[in-house]
């Protein structure tokens, strides 16, 4: 089997297992409006959730500030007031960590915030837009939406190395090596970028529903943009995001939308 057979192969098995799945389940994303593939039940995703919180949780150092927790807390429910998921569980949490800049959600409505991040929000508008990215991601279900690229990689991956059984260990290899790298860069990192600017935006509208300054978003980034000129590695709320300067861009794009919704 020559190069350009198992990139047939690769290609034809890839195919067949994303027009399989696309049978399954499809929603619509709020705000961004795109259309989404998932596999996974909303129950099982907070489940999912709410497990991984508490394990994460229980290795944090908890902060107990009460001037910090009261802020994140403040503004978080102002956040989840308006995000219309009132089924959600909504829990946010101060992880007392100055070296991490970073934040996460995770399905179900469980928000952490690491005091790392807190120099560079500087205000509660700043603030506002970090907790409405994050709240974001929870309400347009981008975990579930990875667990299913996961599945959908993972059936194709198991498909390929059944169909070329017959061949040698290192044609196995070969396949496998070529699939991972074209999983990597052809759907994971692309659709890591997509969530990212689909957080921003949907962050950028929610901040503006709970009365906060929506232009204030792209004033945050200007701030974690110095971090970065000082730092030897991006802060982690930038690493895997789309480059400072385009999120910038694309966030003032969204904020004449946004606008709509701001009332002081």
């Amino acid at each position: 089997m020559n190069r350009y057979e198992l990139h047939t192969m690769v290609q034809k098995a890839v195919l067949v297992v994303i027009l399989s799945m696309m049978l399954y389940g499809c929603a619509t994303v709020p705000v961004s409006g795109r259309s989404q593939l998932l596999l996974i039940s909303e129950a099982q995703e907070k489940a999912l959730g709410a497990k991984a919180y508490k394990e994460i949780l229980g290795k944090a150092k908890i902060s107990h500030d009460p001037e910090v927790v009261s802020l994140v807390n403040r503004v978080g429910r102002r956040i989840a007031e308006v995000a219309g998921r009132r089924d959600y569980d909504w829990e946010f949490t101060v992880i007392d960590d100055d070296k991490t800049v970073n934040a996460f959600a995770l399905p179900g409505g469980k928000v952490a915030v690491y005091t790392g991040i807190l120099p560079y929000t500087k205000n509660e508008a700043g603030l506002a837009f970090v907790l409405g990215h994050e709240v974001g991601h929870a309400i347009a279900r981008h975990g579930g939406e990875r667990i299913t690229q996961q599945l959908i990689i993972q059936v194709g991956q198991e498909g390929l190395n059944i169909a070329i059984a017959r061949e040698s260990p290192a044609a196995i290899q070969s396949v496998n090596q070529a699939y991972g790298i074209a999983t990597a860069v052809g759907v994971l990192l692309p659709f890591s970028r997509t969530q990212e600017k689909e957080a921003d935006h949907i962050g950028l509208v929610l901040m503006a529903r709970a009365g906060y300054d929506p232009r204030e978003a792209p004033r945050f980034f200007e701030r974690m943009m110095t971090l970065k000129d000082k730092a030897k590695t991006l802060p982690e709320f930038l690493s895997t995001h789309p480059a400072d300067e385009t999120r910038i861009r694309q966030l003032r794009e969204y904020i004449p939308e946004a606008m709509k919704f701001y009332k002081k």
